[in-house]
């Protein structure tokens, strides 16, 4: 989607707003700021990302018409005549009261000097500004198209790890053998637990083995790499799916009690568990 200027109201709108402040930016900032503000709130506000919001479009439009006003310097210069004129009337508005009509009349007429000595009147600012709007829209902004594809790549960036983070799952095959006792749910919970990101764990009924599955690649790497079980019954643990790149293994030295101390983390989800199950079921009855 293109969001250059090419609504002819826009320039109205644009009058009406405080760019600055929309974009969270100083008068006086950079255009490496102003840029780097812009991507900040539109990566927050992006359509895409907010699809049940009927107004992400038109805050995101807002932001792409502030970026593309503060970063051409016609353009801004008019914007910022526009913006000291419209503050100076609503300073002067502000001392209409009886008190400070004296003031006000002071005032006004510093405004006339300055205007007569160095400035355009309020309403040739006005129309400076929708000509600088006008050549930005028949233009085109080559800063404001290289911006928002930036945006675009960092959008799809963040949303391919979101969706991997959330859809994505990985799991182990741990087994023991029966001879020599059986681990029991609990048992294993509390020992995979300390690698964080457990999401479950399905204990076979026929075999000595369980599926241990996690929502991370790393805890479930971690595990598959350290955990020993139980000394006087100890686990082999292979991988099911998805199976990560070989890595070279690390030596197993370090004893189930010796990992204690990390974070503790558990998620339940039923319906996965009950997939788990069945998928657990179908493998013993081969």
């Amino acid at each position: 989607i293109n969001f250059t200027m090419s609504d002819k109201k826009i320039s109205e709108a644009i009058m009406k707003l405080d760019l600055y402040e929309l974009l969270g930016v100083l008068p006086n900032a950079t255009q490496s700021e102003i840029k780097k503000a812009y991507r900040k709130k539109a990566l927050v506000c992006h359509p895409d990302k907010n699809p049940d919001d009927p107004k992400a479009a038109e805050s995101f439009h807002q932001l792409s018409c502030a970026l593309e006003v503060l970063v051409d310097s016609s353009a801004k210069a008019a914007y910022d005549k526009l913006l000291d004129a419209r503050k100076a009337a609503a300073l002067r508005n502000k001392l209409l009261d009886s008190k400070r009509k004296k003031l006000k009349d002071d005032l006004e007429s510093r405004e006339r000097k300055y205007q007569d000595e160095d400035n355009l009147s309020y309403e040739k600012q006005a129309e400076l500004l929708k000509r600088e709007i006008n050549r930005l829209r028949e233009e085109g902004s080559k800063q404001l198209i290289e911006e928002q594809e930036t945006l675009r790549q960092e959008l799809k960036t963040e949303m391919m790890r979101d969706q991997t983070d959330t859809n994505q799952y990985f799991r182990l095959r741990a087994k023991w053998k029966s001879a020599k006792g059986v681990y029991s749910t609990e048992s294993l919970r509390r020992i995979f637990n300390k690698y964080g990101n457990l999401t479950e764990v399905v204990l076979s009924s026929k075999k000595p083995s369980a599926i241990i599955e996690f929502s991370s690649q790393s805890a479930a790497e971690m595990a598959s790499q350290l955990e020993m079980g139980l000394s006087s019954n100890p686990l082999t643990i292979t991988w099911i799916s998805p199976s990560p790149i070989s890595q070279p293994p690390v030596n197993k030295v370090i004893s189930t009690d010796d990992y204690e101390s990390l974070v503790l983390r558990q998620m339940k989800q039923a319906e996965e568990r009950r997939r788990l199950e069945s998928e657990m079921k179908k493998e013993d009855e081969m």
